[in-house]
């Protein structure tokens, strides 16, 4: 099982926008791109919304049969490791195996030593004609990088060989992800990280590092755009010569592995991506939830009602809400819109504040974060929210299909 030069990962919190995620990427064939669609759901998101990964696969394979998708599509176990890991082989076919817990966790001695042996004939400096980047590789580097990672690319190993068990070699697809690590890896990092997993027998197909800059939940791109554009470049550089010298699957891609929205970014992804003819992996996570928040919100007064109920309690329990994702939302408090604002507001007020449009007065980055984490008071108010989300389907779904398809797949993979 192969991955596709493009693909997209998809989020669905309530599984009811299967259909409408699909249209987006019918829309892209119908302007001349393949896309594939990758459904993904973590064991936190199941666990904190009380679903399971074989509902994640029912709800793909009747949206694909309802709306006749004749290519690939795939259902992602995201962020997945040894312990959780389980739960999913009976549904899906892509596994997101996240490591990033056990960077820095130090590896004996002997492995140290056993990596710099094997590794040994990559040092020097390191060119790749793609681009003007030397990597330099030395014991010094090999060294610390081999104390740093090597326990998470046997957790990766270990992982891969569970899952391969069962569904067997070739049967699926394999993303490993970094992006949650505490900083950004450098081209060398990368390099020898693929070049660990090729040792480990890892087939990657797709690989998430952390780039530089902030990745917020929900909200656009912080940090140095130029800075960004050299990291990506020669990411795809080392993605590329990795293939070659570690005998790694051809169809080995990045993936920009992110809740947020990059509309900053995508332009020069685009860019890099037709400089390099490399393909990529896109995720977009829970911003489809925050439009199920906007179609409900100016679906009519119960819908209103449920949608304030939701940011009213979110205002009530910010650090538990945020707690799982400290690590990527950023909120001032302070600059959340007034409790006394939030229960006068109507539909379309709601959603001026909460959509992101920077080119809108009202819209409050803070409130967008903080309402991205809130799904789980959506998940706790059971059929009040759900019987709300039911009724205003059509006008839901079609924010969903814009937002997937004229936000994060024309730019990126259409140029428009």
């Amino acid at each position: 099982m192969n991955i596709a030069k493009y693909s997209v990962g998809m989020g669905d919190r309530f599984g009811q926008e299967a259909v409408s995620q699909l249209r987006a990427v019918q829309k892209a064939e119908s302007g001349g791109v393949v896309v594939i669609p990758v459904w993904n759901k973590s064991f936190r998101e199941h666990t904190l919304v009380g679903t399971t990964p074989d509902e994640v696969r029912l709800a793909a394979d009747a949206a694909v049969r309802a709306s006749g998708w004749r290519h690939a599509y795939h259902v992602d176990a995201d962020h997945v490791g040894l312990k959780t890991v389980d739960a999913f082989l009976a549904s899906s076919d892509f596994f997101t195996l996240d490591v990033a817990d056990a960077i820095g966790k130090p590896a004996p001695d002997a492995d140290v030593a056993s990596f710099v042996r094997d590794m040994s004939p990559f040092r020097g400096v390191l060119r790749m004609p793609e681009v003007d980047v030397a990597i330099d590789v030395t014991d010094a580097a090999l060294d610390a990088f081999a104390r740093r990672y090597l326990v998470a690319v046997g957790e990766a190993g270990r992982t891969y060989r569970r899952i391969a068990a069962s569904k067997g070699d070739g049967q699926f697809i394999t993303e490993i992800s970094v992006d949650e690590a505490s900083d950004p890896q450098s081209a060398l990092e990368l390099f020898l990280l693929l070049g660990a997993l090729a040792r480990e027998r890892v087939a990657v197909q797709t690989v998430a590092p952390k780039f530089t800059g902030k990745f917020l939940k929900g909200v656009d791109y912080v940090g140095d755009a130029a800075a960004f554009a050299r990291e990506f470049d020669a990411d795809l550089a080392v993605v590329r010569h990795a293939v070659g010298v570690f005998g790694l699957p051809p169809t080995l891609k990045l993936s920009v592995h992110t809740g947020s929205d990059k509309f900053t970014l995508y332009p020069i992804i685009r860019r890099a991506l037709r400089r390099h003819d490399a393909g990529v992996h896109l995720k977009t996570a829970g911003t489809t939830w925050l439009e199920e928040v906007a179609g409900i919100a100016l679906s009519g007064p119960a819908g209103l009602d449920v949608a304030r109920r939701i940011a009213l309690a979110a205002y009530a329990r910010v650090d538990e809400l945020c707690a799982p994702y400290a690590t990527v939302v950023e909120i001032d408090r302070a600059r959340l819109p007034a409790v006394d604002e939030v229960r006068g507001w109507t539909g379309a007020e709601l959603v001026e504040r909460l959509r992101n449009d920077a080119a809108c007065p009202a819209y409050n980055v803070h409130f967008r974060q903080l309402l991205h984490v809130a799904f789980k008071v959506a998940a706790e108010m059971g059929d009040d929210f759900r019987r709300v989300l039911v009724a205003s389907r059509e006008a839901t779904g079609a924010l969903v299909t814009d937002n997937l398809f004229g936000r994060h797949i024309e730019p990126l993979f259409l140029g428009r």
